[in-house]
């Protein structure tokens, strides 16, 4: 149950609602995380920030591979509302998140997502050395400042207790 409970349009602060109204115009959905954060205009927009990285990441990454960053960063911060989205974006896909199939670079994107949701400590000098190889060091501050705001959004959701949306509750594990 929510600690403190998501406002909508017509209770956020109005900064907060210019914030969901442009992010909605984008083709954005506003969900409980995103209500509650529109308490605060600052972090919401802080959180928002995760889409102009996406749209950094997206590219060099693919779309799927994206995806499991996001899936493995979320499974492993065990946070209900993420995993879930990224659950229902494979399933969607056609793909099993319980069986995923991946290729090396999949696998080392998988590997940073989860180091990261568990101890950024252990992103050592041989998994950079690996990203590396197949990243320029423009592309790794990118993946990683987005994994950072991945993670933000998991912390959030878990110490806030958001209720999972409706949308992705037959998409829970």
């Amino acid at each position: 149950m929510a600690r403190i409970a998501p406002v909508d349009e017509t209770s956020a602060p109005p900064a907060s609602r210019e914030l969901a109204a442009a992010h909605v115009a984008t083709g954005g959905r506003m969900t409980n995380m995103k209500w509650t954060l529109a308490r605060s205009p600052v972090a919401l927009d802080a959180l928002l920030q995760w889409y102009p990285l996406h749209d950094q990441v997206a590219p060099v990454l693919g779309e799927r591979r994206t995806w499991l960053f996001c899936h493995a960063i979320s499974t492993e911060s065990d946070c209900l509302i993420c995993s879930t989205f990224f659950r229902r974006l494979l399933i969607d896909a056609g793909e099993d998140p319980a069986a995923l199939e991946l290729d090396g670079f999949d696998s080392l994107i998988v590997d940073l997502g989860r180091r990261l949701a568990s101890d950024p400590h252990s992103v050592d000098d041989a998994l950079h050395a690996a990203l590396a190889e197949r990243l320029t060091q423009e592309q790794i501050v990118d993946l990683i400042a987005f994994g950072a705001i991945m993670v933000a959004t998991n912390v959030f959701n878990d110490a806030m207790g958001v209720d999972l949306d409706d949308y992705l509750e037959r998409y829970a594990a």
